[in-house]
């Protein structure tokens, strides 16, 4: 099957075969893995201005996604790909190889540069979802800083660029441009474009936009290497909260844990010590049990999964992925769904597409990024919600992107009268976070003193 790409790929690929340093902001689900491969393809074999190419992305894309949609297109059947992941001798083996293509996960970054002593042989950088080197501070940031100049080429990918709010910008635009654009240091591009918003005296805790015509300023100023568009596929999609009430003595136990951050459960007695253990705990709660102090999970009750229950019911024939936020919820998921399985691996996507998997387990952090599990399903279960926006949305286009034939439901379980209100809620707002977490743990509180 021969890859013909749609007039907006096509002009993301000939924004990148222009432009050797850039970024392809794309929303998600809109075809970047084939984007990107036609571009090397092209540099590779047409223009032959590369020789090996790095990919970095986050683990369960680097262990399949690439490797399977070169198989899926006839036009990228020529590349060659070697996989960096596993031990240090699996992944020196790797390096070893003679390959177009070499790709990596993230976590791997620091140990790959520091191989080269920061002079990797690579003429091109494809950063696929390149929000995840956002953080100026984290080592990953600093090692690619390092050795940005190296590389002939450098692509970044993401569907969500500034998740949180536009201050993620600048280190990724950095890898791009050295601080061309936004700045040499992150406090010269806050210093032009932010000004405080939540301090303490001197100690600043957040920044917001000066106003609209500084955002319009920072989107001017990287338009020339960056492409961003609206999707001109659409998806459409059903978001569905589903209320579910705990009993009197589940939601009195609830009540109490939030007003004291102390309960006593069979003898073990949990606490927590600050507002996000709090929150950290109450989700649990809503979710049906909570770790103790030793980390084993006591259960409370068992409303969602019984929810779930008839959610597959009701959806007899159609598979369903379920995404999950704790270990002891997924041990509870795979001993009531003695068919469920869960996504650890490329072989279990791989079923999940062919039809074979009833019930797909993930976590968003995990499997919320660059994997396509849109031929497998168009149903998503939400048995416990994220504060992240970010891990919210691209684990929805896993299912909401290019290929997807049906409408896409997303249920929500939602217990209520707790924490569980509070995320909809914030998600819904787009304002789900850190500090949207913090705020609805604090006005919780108040409420029940």
């Amino acid at each position: 099957m021969w890859f013909t790409p749609h007039d907006y790929q096509q002009t993301a690929i000939d924004k990148a075969l222009e432009t050797p340093r850039c970024g392809l902001f794309l929303p998600m689900g809109l075809g970047k893995t084939a984007v990107t491969l036609s571009v090397i393809a092209e540099l590779l074999y047409d223009r032959l201005e590369l020789g090996k190419v790095l990919i970095i992305a986050p683990k369960k894309v680097a262990e399949s996604t690439w490797q399977d949609e070169m198989a899926k297109w006839d036009n990228f059947k020529e590349l060659t790909v070697s996989t960096v992941l596993g031990s240090e001798r699996q992944r020196r083996d790797a390096l070893a190889a003679d390959a177009d293509i070499y790709i990596t996960n993230r976590e791997n970054t620091v140990w790959l540069m520091e191989q080269y002593h920061y002079h990797p042989p690579f003429d091109m950088l494809v950063l696929d979802e390149s929000s995840s080197f956002k953080n100026p501070q984290a080592k990953r940031f600093k090692a690619l800083r390092k050795c940005r100049s190296c590389f002939s080429r450098v692509i970044l990918l993401t569907g969500t660029p500034s998740p949180n709010n536009l201050m993620d910008l600048w280190a990724q635009l950095y890898l791009l441009d050295g601080g061309e654009r936004l700045g040499r240091t992150l406090t010269a591009y806050r210093h032009n474009y932010f000004k405080p918003d939540k301090t303490n005296g001197p100690i600043v805790y957040s920044y917001k936009i000066l106003g609209p015509n500084a955002e319009k300023e920072i989107y001017r100023r990287i338009g020339d290497i960056c492409l961003s568009m609206k999707g001109t596929v659409h998806v459409p999609k059903i978001i569905n909260p589903i209320t579910i009430k705990l009993s009197d003595t589940e939601m009195a136990l609830y009540r109490k844990f939030a007003k004291e951050q102390v309960l006593k459960i069979g003898g073990e007695e949990i606490t927590a010590s600050n507002a996000a253990a709090l929150s950290n705990k109450l989700l649990q709660l809503s979710g049906g049990a909570i770790y103790d102090e030793d980390g084993r999970a006591i259960v409370i009750h068992d409303a969602k999964l019984q929810r779930l229950k008839e959610i597959v019911e009701d959806n007899a024939g159609h598979p369903i992925l379920v995404f999950y936020q704790y270990k002891h919820e997924l041990e509870r998921l795979l001993s009531i769904f003695k068919s469920a399985r869960e996504l650890k691996t490329a072989d279990d996507l791989r079923a999940w597409n062919r039809g074979a998997v009833p019930m797909l387990l993930a976590h968003p952090a995990s499997a919320g990024y660059g994997l396509n599990l849109q031929q497998g399903g168009h149903i998503i279960v939400w048995y416990s919600l994220t504060w992240s926006l970010e891990q919210y949305l691209q684990a929805n286009a896993r299912l909401c992107r290019q290929g997807q034939t049906e409408t896409v439901v997303i249920h929500q379980l939602i217990a209520k009268g707790t924490v569980d209100e509070a995320v909809a809620q914030a998600l819904k707002r787009k304002d789900a976070g850190q500090q949207a977490m913090l705020d609805a743990i604090r006005i919780t509180v108040k409420e029940l003193s």
